[in-house]
């Protein structure tokens, strides 16, 4: 059984293993090598402690009762103030063994309904175009409103955003169980 929960300091060394290789499976060929293999988890594990004490984000794990954290995400206010999107989701991973089986959605679902337990009830992602994860968001009914042309380790990339206007009518209009769903 997979849960959905608030993160807790006991979790970060896992939550950065989960981190780490989703990125080295997502973006590998689209960032440069070094990049990947330089990610340190000890300087993921300090991020996420500033982030679970900084109390403006909140950070959410996925946790299989046999596996542990198998996937992980973060949300808060917009970064972009002069957005209509109050909200924004800053990551959303889960790990490679894990994916496709509905743990995104719990997650994606959960990172919402704290969202709007602070009034912000609209939201954005920026994904990389050569994700193909991206299409994810449009299956969860994000409309694309935005795209960038972004430079990071010197390589430049584009991203998309898409966004979401009414968070609870996208977290009711779904058949997401925010808690707990059975693996088939």
């Amino acid at each position: 059984m997979i849960k959905a929960r608030i993160a807790r300091e006991t979790d970060f060394q896992d939550i950065a293993q989960v981190y780490i290789e989703t990125w080295r499976d997502s973006y590998a060929g689209t960032l440069p090598d070094r990049v990947l293999i330089d990610m340190k988890k000890e300087k993921l594990v300090v991020s996420f402690s500033q982030t679970l004490q900084h109390h403006s984000e909140v950070l959410v794990v996925a946790e299989d009762t046999k596996e542990g954290i198998v996937g992980m995400g973060s949300a808060g206010r917009n970064r972009d103030r002069r957005s209509k999107y109050l909200g924004e989701v800053y990551t959303l991973y889960v790990h490679p063994s894990h994916q496709n089986k509905g743990i995104g959605k719990m997650l994606l679902s959960h990172l919402f309904c704290e969202l709007t337990k602070f009034n912000i009830n609209s939201s954005i992602i920026w994904v990389l175009s050569g994700n193909p994860s991206r299409f994810f968001y449009e299956v969860m009914g994000g409309k694309m409103t935005g795209v960038r042309d972004e430079t990071l380790w010197g390589t430049a990339l584009k991203e998309i955003c898409y966004g979401w206007i009414n968070l609870s009518k996208t977290i009711g209009n779904q058949t997401w169980q925010l808690h707990q769903r059975r693996d088939d």
